[in-house]
């Protein structure tokens, strides 16, 4: 009853980083190791010749990043630059950086001090795609909003048997999918069940006989009307238009799914990354999410019910 299949691939413009290091179809699978090598160094020399960090240098900006176009997450780290960072003696700047790998190695390398925009689950999986980034989690900062989607029912109950449901195409945002179709009562998970890290074969029951289809970030929000339903995050919807009357059902995301402060592990004890985490973890920031239009509703308060 499920469909295992992705329809879409992630949206890499702007994806919450939630894009794995594939293997592309580069030139060099037909001209050979010396295309290989040319292409290598166009991507690692940058980073590996960047003389020093920032993130060590007393008095330097210290620059956080997320994928270009962010509305919301430009803001929050815009506020803490400007309302939060001054009490902790730094500076911190934003930057829009183009895809997820070129965040995270940013941040591995120390060309940039942190991001805001995974959770711990997505991060895992970026580690374990790229053995040679060296990032850890310092701190959760917020939560998505995050929830099911319809444009014909108006609460999980009313979907039909055989109900046709959309969950993002990466492991990290289908599994948060499915934790919320647990906790609305249309499936159940197998005892045991990691549900941070569930997938579609983990369901033990399925009532409704829900079909499922993968979908990228964007092309879901515009596929609603054709589906009966879809769970995704709340900003993508409202981008393209969809009232938020049509997220139907939306609990707060769990611990595993909170957006964190990732940081490089080699500047981790840097006094001034130690500052940064300081400053992201400041009540103010947490007041900021509750009450700013530019983000309520979108990146919620880790205290959000």
């Amino acid at each position: 009853m499920t469909d295992h299949t992705p329809t879409s691939t992630p949206d890499s413009d702007h994806d919450h980083g939630f894009e794995l290091k594939k293997r592309r179809r580069w030139p060099w699978f037909v001209a050979g190791a010396a295309v290989l090598a040319a292409a290598a160094a166009s991507v690692i020399i940058p980073f590996a010749s960047t003389p020093g960090s920032a993130n060590t240098e007393a008095g330097a900006t210290l620059t956080v990043a997320t994928a270009e176009g962010n509305a919301s997450e430009q803001a929050l780290v815009q506020f803490v630059a400007e309302k939060v960072a001054p009490k902790y003696g730094i500076t911190v700047a934003f930057k829009g950086l183009s895809d997820s790998n070129t965040i995270n190695r940013a941040v591995s390398d120390g060309e940039i001090a942190g991001t805001v925009y995974q959770h711990k689950l997505w991060l895992s999986q970026v580690l374990a795609s790229n053995p040679d980034f060296k990032e850890e989690a310092a701190t959760p900062v917020f939560r998505w909003g995050f929830g099911l989607w319809s444009s014909k029912y108006t609460s999980p109950d009313q979907l039909p048997d055989g109900a046709t449901v959309s969950l993002y195409s990466d492991p990290a945002n289908e599994a948060q999918g499915l934790w919320v179709l647990e906790r609305a009562g249309l499936i159940t998970f197998k005892s045991g069940v990691d549900k941070s890290h569930a997938t579609q074969d983990d369901i033990a029951t399925n009532p409704k006989n829900l079909k499922f289809t993968l979908l990228d970030f964007a092309a879901q929000s515009r596929a609603l009307p054709d589906l009966d339903a879809a769970v995704g995050y709340t900003e993508y919807y409202l981008a393209a238009g969809v009232p938020i009357e049509q997220q139907i059902f939306a609990p707060a995301a769990p611990d595993e799914f909170a957006g964190q402060l990732t940081i490089g592990s080699d500047f981790a004890d840097s006094a001034n990354i130690q500052k940064l985490v300081e400053a992201f973890k400041d009540p103010a920031v947490q007041e900021f999410l509750a009450t700013d239009p530019r983000v309520k509703g979108i990146l919620l308060p880790l205290d959000a019910k």
